[in-house]
């Protein structure tokens, strides 16, 4: 898998240097930076920029470019004895995941599911970790074909699942807090869908001011998830 960018890449080697199979540079690094670089044992291939914008597929690379193993994703069975997670419904846009994974690992939570891998081609992958500034190496991350499925298998492994939606409750009026819960979250033109949203114990909103009606998907898990878990 090609990775590009230099804070995915530098979290790569200060933390995971082990899954760098081969290193591409189009700039000059001051000579410290060289050296861990270096000390991997791989060989640095110095490339121009042309061929640099061929493997970033036009990304904004920054100079740092690596091919690295493929990622794994979580199994589904070990996050029962999670305490928290997030559960993603038809999110596809890879930058509003990566945002999403991002938070949730800041925020405390075990593991984030998606439940429509629409767009998490390899390029998607990448362009997932690349907007998770590498968090998405952190946080155990599931992805599932059947989402119902998945809410009833949580809901019996005893998550109490909380849906969002504008009309939902207040999430700061939530008591009392759950120890163990699902935050489910719904792509920012259709929600969460009707099935979903049958399967959840309370529906919560993010009560706004200045007569404003949405937010990003990426702000609003992360309000959410931070208002139930740590509020």
């Amino acid at each position: 898998m090609i990775i590009f960018g230099k804070q995915l890449f530098l979290h790569i080697l200060d933390k995971h240097s082990q899954k760098f199979r081969a290193i591409y540079l189009s700039k000059e690094l001051d000579k410290t930076l060289f050296a861990r670089i270096a000390k991997l044992g791989l060989k640095i291939q110095k490339i121009d920029e042309r061929k640099a914008q061929s493997l970033a597929r036009g990304g904004n690379h920054q100079g740092f470019i690596a091919e690295v193993d493929e990622f794994s994703f979580t199994p589904f069975a070990s996050l029962k004895n999670a305490s928290s997670i997030v559960f993603l419904c038809g999110i596809s846009d890879v930058g509003n995941i990566g945002s999403i994974v991002r938070s949730s690992l800041a925020l405390g939570a075990d593991a984030l599911i998606i439940a429509n891998r629409q767009g998490l081609s390899e390029q998607g992958i990448s362009g997932m970790l690349r907007t998770s500034s590498g968090a998405g190496y952190e946080l155990d991350i599931c992805v599932v074909n059947d989402d119902l499925s998945a809410l009833n298998e949580l809901k019996q492994a005893g998550f109490i699942l909380l849906g969002a939606d504008a009309s939902g409750q207040d999430v700061r009026t939530l008591a009392p807090k759950p120890e163990k819960f699902v935050l489910l979250m719904g792509a920012e033109d259709k929600g969460i869908g009707k099935k979903a949203m049958a399967k959840c114990d309370k529906i919560l909103a993010i009560k706004m001011k200045n007569n404003w009606d949405s937010l990003n998907v990426g702000v609003a898990t992360a309000i959410l998830f931070d208002r139930i878990k740590n509020g």
